[in-house]
């Protein structure tokens, strides 16, 4: 994909954008007017390709982040897209460049107020990598935060070759990538995840080796226990019952007493470091059936998110 040149950069490009606290689909606008983002010297302007959507944006909407946010904002973490401008200090990327990332690094602490549904976005050089090339620019959109989510969290559970691990919620976009980190990256050595009926045939074709039907079979009943937990649905009440003594739980849920809450830090390692396993198709972006929306239809998007049935991940693309 060519890049523009600098000079053929608008001053002005359409941006999904929200100037109140509510429901995505009460409050988000398309505004086709604008100012493009001028990047700071450590950042690159993007020419955005492909956006892909997270929880954490409608959370956003609804006002988590009220008390460091300053409205108006334009929505969105991830994004994949081609260089067309590069600060003064920026040394990995040049014009031309085909990248992607999540562009929060600090997604909770001061996260941008010029996010990535937009023509044109502004990131920071630390948390973007080169797109693997084996990878369409929708697939690369879809794995930042999902992906890094998922590594973070099996790091600050220690899963390592030998320990078992269970996901809680493996459909979803984070489960996905934590049932395939975990069995290729982490070498564990049983990866067990909860679905409903219709998805437990996807979690085995990721590679959990125990695929639990929670509509049939509640959590704490079953047999076994766990070196590490990763909860994505806010089941950790039920996870303590299947941790082994001395094992670790994981959630992205909201602070238990019992287990290990975080919000990711966004890094550029986490994607470089994977890019092996991405480029050998033994890591791979799972995007849902229904989850490819046009620009145009970012709003239908999130209201399909919201249901929480999505399998995998949903993007945006094209965007104009």
């Amino acid at each position: 994909m060519a890049a523009p040149s600098s000079d053929s950069i608008p001053s002005v490009n359409k941006a999904w954008i929200y100037s109140d606290y509510g429901n995505s689909s009460d409050i988000l606008k398309l505004d086709p007017n604008v100012p493009v983002p001028q990047p700071r010297d450590d950042q690159v302007l993007i020419k955005v390709v492909a956006a892909s959507i997270n929880p954490i944006d409608f959370k956003r909407m609804h006002g988590l982040l009220k008390a460091v946010d300053d409205l108006p904002i334009v929505p969105g973490w991830d994004v994949a897209g081609v260089v067309v401008k590069v600060g003064s200090q920026v040394k990995k990327f040049k014009v031309g460049d085909e990248v992607y990332g999540d562009i929060n690094e600090t997604g909770t602490v001061k996260p941008e107020k010029f996010g990535t549904l937009a023509e044109y976005t502004a990131a920071s050089e630390k948390v973007l990598a080169l797109k693997p090339k084996n990878l369409s620019f929708v697939e690369a959109a879809s794995l930042p935060l999902a992906m890094e989510t998922a590594y973070e969290g099996l790091e600050r559970g220690e899963l390592a070759p030998g320990k078992s691990v269970l996901v809680l919620g493996g459909a979803g976009g984070v489960g996905t990538h934590i049932i395939q980190l975990a069995k290729h990256v982490f070498g564990a050595s049983k990866v067990a995840a909860t679905a409903s009926t219709a998805k437990l045939d996807l979690l085995r074709s990721l590679g959990a080796d125990l695929a639990i039907d929670y509509k049939k079979e509640n959590v704490e009943d079953v047999p076994e226990k766990f070196d590490v937990i990763f909860d994505t649905v806010g089941q950790v009440d039920q996870a303590v019952k299947v941790l082994k003594e001395g094992g670790k739980i994981v959630t992205i849920v909201g602070p238990a007493p019992e287990a290990i809450f975080f919000f990711l830090t966004s890094t550029a390692t986490t994607l470089e470091k994977l890019e092996p396993y991405l480029e050998s198709g033994k890591v791979k972006p799972l995007i849902d059936p229904k989850g490819q929306f046009p620009f145009s239809k970012t709003v239908e998007a999130y209201s399909y998110l919201e249901t929480s049935r999505a399998t995998g991940k949903i993007v945006i693309h094209p965007i104009p």
